[in-house]
């Protein structure tokens, strides 16, 4: 580690670690309400369990940017982090916010409090005073990383992921804005989440893998930075149109129908290059780098993503196919792995990458780490392949046949045990990862004793 102020990252990385375990124990119990529609139905509803779940999705993968950002600028920077203080400030607003936000949801607090209670809009429902709070933290980030950006070396890599985060935080600013006109609503509603992940997110995203690149593979610098810069006009080019596909049905002008299928066409082709960059950085490098299983997290990272968010989304983004699979499990199986591959994946291999380095090891548990990348990922494809076919059996039966919603649920009752099942392995692989990150390789002393074994 060269820079002392990397030590941060290390406490976002354990707080959002924490956070994935809850995240993905709140999809078990609501993928298991599925096929139990009464389990916990008293207790927690289902609407608060998938609030947790896909929240919980959101705050942690932000602490992990966060975390990405304070580990990756001071090199890139050739500089320490502005203000430790003002880093550690910004977490604990984050972790203040989000204990009010599971108090809030759980309990019910507050119901109909303009200020304290939940809102209605889904990924946005934090209660007013909480983004507030996330707006507070993002300002402090932002101060942060710009002032060390701003006083030290800049690249393209630095250019690019404080772009990313500069869009991130002011696209939030559009989830205070909450017209009473349903379609208005859902125009700005998508501002923040499509402009979100299939725009902004995606920088972020192209700067950590190209910084990943750049360590594990040993490619020159301007190399991977070339292919930076075509990733991320891609990226731009094609998603902030391509948010149009969100416009077909909800009471918008019939020419988003056009702008939205042809846009959102093209928004595979920088997951096509991010994929096609990592595997060709891989192949140039001349690096043999010790962390192997960073190395496959980010391959699987690029990889994924292009199926999950490039070839399932493209499967059901075009106008005449959306009219029937809108809101179906297709939806669901698109969001699963893109969401998947091009973030989670994203985060788990900054984290494997970073946190022996930072933990001043080498890299540990590697067999366990790559095990549990084998395991979380051919559990998530299967619940991707299960929830595909539900969701080809549902839009033929409701929308095709019109049958009746419930009717047709009872059908999809054997995808549902096995995208339960699916997610039962992918915990079971999370647990490996926290495990493998979290516990330091056990160093067994060979003959001399001041040497450790490998």
């Amino acid at each position: 580690m060269k820079y002392q102020t990397q030590k941060i990252a290390l406490a976002y990385f354990s707080v959002a670690l924490g956070l994935f375990v809850i995240q993905i124990v709140g999809g078990l119990l609501v993928g298991f309400v599925y096929v139990s529609p009464n389990f916990l139905s008293e207790l927690m509803p289902f609407n608060i369990l998938r609030m947790l779940h896909t929240n919980s999705l959101v705050v942690w993968l932000l602490l992990g940017f966060f975390g990405a950002a304070y580990f990756l600028i001071p090199e890139e920077a050739e500089r320490e982090i502005h203000s430790p203080m003002l880093a550690y400030l910004q977490l604990i607003i984050l972790v203040v916010g989000t204990l009010g936000v599971v108090l809030t949801y759980v309990f019910n607090l507050f119901e109909g409090n303009w200020l304290l209670g939940k809102e209605g809009r889904e990924f946005l429902e934090q209660p007013k005073w909480v983004k507030v709070g996330i707006v507070v933290a993002a300002l402090i980030f932002l101060y942060n990383v710009s002032m060390t950006v701003l006083k030290g070396k800049k690249t393209a890599i630095t250019n690019v992921l404080l772009l990313g985060l500069w869009g991130l935080a002011l696209l939030f600013l559009f989830a205070f804005y909450n017209p009473s006109n349903l379609a208005l609503d859902k125009q700005y509603w998508w501002f923040v989440i499509h402009l979100w992940v299939e725009g902004v997110w995606e920088l972020i995203m192209a700067s950590i893998l190209a910084y990943l690149m750049l360590k594990l593979t040993g490619v020159d610098r301007e190399v991977v930075e070339k292919w930076l810069y075509v990733i991320v006009a891609l990226a731009l080019f094609s998603g902030i149109l391509g948010t149009g596909h969100h416009f077909y049905w909800i009471g918008g002008p019939g020419y988003w129908q056009w702008i939205g299928s042809i846009f959102s066409s093209l928004e595979v082709i920088p997951f096509f290059a991010m994929m096609a960059f990592a595997f060709v950085m891989v192949w140039k490098g001349r690096r043999d780098h010790p962390n192997k299983a960073a190395l496959l997290w980010s391959l699987g990272c690029a990889t994924l993503a292009f199926f999950g968010a490039g070839v399932w989304g493209f499967l059901h983004t075009l106008h005449g196919v959306n009219f029937y699979s809108h809101g179906t499990q297709i939806t669901a199986a698109h969001g699963h792995l893109a969401f998947y591959g091009a973030y989670v994946c994203l985060n788990i291999a900054i984290f494997t990458y970073a946190m022996p380095i930072l933990r001043n090891r080498d890299p540990y548990n590697q067999v366990l780490n790559m095990g549990a990348f084998w395991l979380m990922s051919s559990g998530m494809c299967f619940m991707t392949f299960t929830l595909t076919f539900a969701g080809t059996v549902q839009t033929h039966m409701q929308r095709v046949l019109g049958e009746y919603f419930m009717d047709v649920q009872e059908q999809l009752a054997i995808f549902y045990w096995m995208r339960f099942f699916s997610g039962v392995v992918v915990f079971i692989g999370l647990l490996m990862l926290v495990y493998a990150l979290a516990m330091p390789r056990k160093e067994v002393i060979s003959d001399d004793a001041s040497v450790p074994a490998e």
